[in-house]
């Protein structure tokens, strides 16, 4: 008995022993495997490290597509927004209310509108453009219209408006601009203004009679005139002296004379003589006054260009001429009015050979000197060398000097100074 059950635990051993030497056969294997699989899985780890890194940078310039995209679309889409957006107004301010409301014109329409919180609305200005959105609130403040029409001042009115005149003389009622608020305007200025809000924008700075107008302060004086001692003293006696004694021809009741007509040959020195006047006179208030900055001024007119093809310019241009002395000569000044050629355009009336335009043009300068709007400071002197035309009736004894200025004297019949 004991025999086989030692052959059994014998047997039990050699099975066990079996196995072990077995198992450690196959772990034998695989630490003989075990480099080879190493490898293989590295490389495998490689390789995939190598797909990870690939698809990284394949991410990236995927988020760089789609960021690119992303703003491409942002600029579509504000684009179409853009395109999409209805059209802004455009309006002209007519005034600023004290509630910050604000009345503008836009599309020939009256509005009250308000403006967004970013608007200054204090600051606004009337005749200001404005842009406006599609509820009319002001989002935007623009600059003043470059444009307009150019018309004539007719009459400036105390309220501050100013009546123009438009084409085919239709007169219209303006108001005035922020910024023409405290400008000085006078019948026959020219202006820019905007029709459809009635406002006057500009004043231009030339006048039409500006050009046919040369103000100036002349430096002549009586010594530069040379052989003309007793015409000169004629003159003075005849321009000074009611100036400079205004009290004693009132006192005396005599009446000054409204202006003097000098002529002669060309060359003689009317207009130097002309020019001596007021600068004698300037020199001769300063005296009386004591105030060194009196001043003189010589408006020498330019007689054959104010004559004008249409009917009642050359007239008006008169009346814009003696205007323009009269305002001069209410700071206290003296103001010569120099008519040069004064027989181009003051001709005797029914001489006319097309026209009687001189028929409406000599009335119109008598209607300055002897209207009823008195003259003050203001001397006019006329300038011709065509005698012919003042003594239609002797041209067979008419004087011929040819004598030249700057001599000791000239004859009696050389010079002749006419009172108007």
């Amino acid at each position: 008995m004991d025999d086989e059950r030692r052959q059994d635990e014998a047997a039990q051993l050699r099975q066990v022993v079996a196995a072990l030497e077995e198992e450690v056969s196959f772990l034998r294997k695989r630490v003989r495997d075990l480099p080879a699989k190493t490898d293989e899985l590295e490389a495998e780890i490689a390789r995939t490290r190598e797909r990870l890194e690939r698809a990284a940078s394949q991410n990236d310039r995927l988020s760089q597509l789609l960021e690119e995209a992303r703003e491409q679309l942002g600029v579509l889409r504000e684009e179409v927004e853009r395109l999409t957006t209805p059209p802004n107004n455009f309006g002209t301010v007519l005034k600023v209310n004290s509630d910050g409301t604000v009345d503008v014109l836009t599309g020939n329409r009256k509005l009250r509108v308000t403006a967004q919180p970013n608007i200054e609305v204090k600051k606004l200005q009337v005749g200001q453009e404005v842009l406006l959105n599609e509820a009319f609130s002001v989002i935007d403040v623009r600059h003043f219209e470059p444009a307009g029409d150019v018309l004539r001042v007719r009459e400036v009115l105390d309220d501050g408006r100013v009546v123009v005149i438009a084409h085919g003389d239709e007169e219209r009622f303006l108001n005035r601009s922020s910024v023409m608020v405290e400008a000085y305007l006078r019948p026959g200025d020219y202006v820019r203004v905007d029709t459809k809000t009635g406002l006057i924008l500009e004043k231009m700075e030339r006048p039409e009679v500006e050009e046919l107008v040369l103000e100036e302060v002349p430096d002549i004086t009586y010594n530069e005139v040379g052989g003309l001692a007793e015409q000169i003293e004629m003159i003075r006696d005849t321009v000074e002296l009611p100036y400079l004694h205004r009290d004693l021809f009132k006192e005396y009741e005599l009446d000054p004379p409204k202006g003097i007509l000098l002529y002669g040959p060309p060359g003689c020195g009317k207009t130097l003589i002309a020019k001596a006047v007021a600068n004698s006179l300037a020199k001769k208030v300063s005296e009386r006054t004591g105030r060194p900055d009196v001043r003189s001024y010589f408006l020498n007119i330019k007689g054959p260009e104010l004559l004008n093809k249409w009917v009642g310019e050359t007239e008006r241009q008169i009346r814009l001429i003696f205007q323009r002395a009269k305002e001069k000569s209410d700071e206290g000044v003296p103001v010569i009015v120099f008519f040069d050629e004064m027989d181009s355009l003051f001709r005797t009336r029914g001489t006319g050979i097309s026209s009687d335009v001189e028929s409406t043009i000599v009335p119109q300068l008598l209607s300055e000197l002897d209207g009823v709007e008195s003259l003050k400071n203001v001397i006019v002197i006329g300038a011709s060398n065509r005698e012919d035309l003042m003594r239609a009736t002797k041209l067979d004894d008419l004087p011929h000097n040819q004598e030249v200025a700057g001599q000791s004297e000239l004859r009696d019949d050389g010079e002749f100074v006419l009172e108007l």
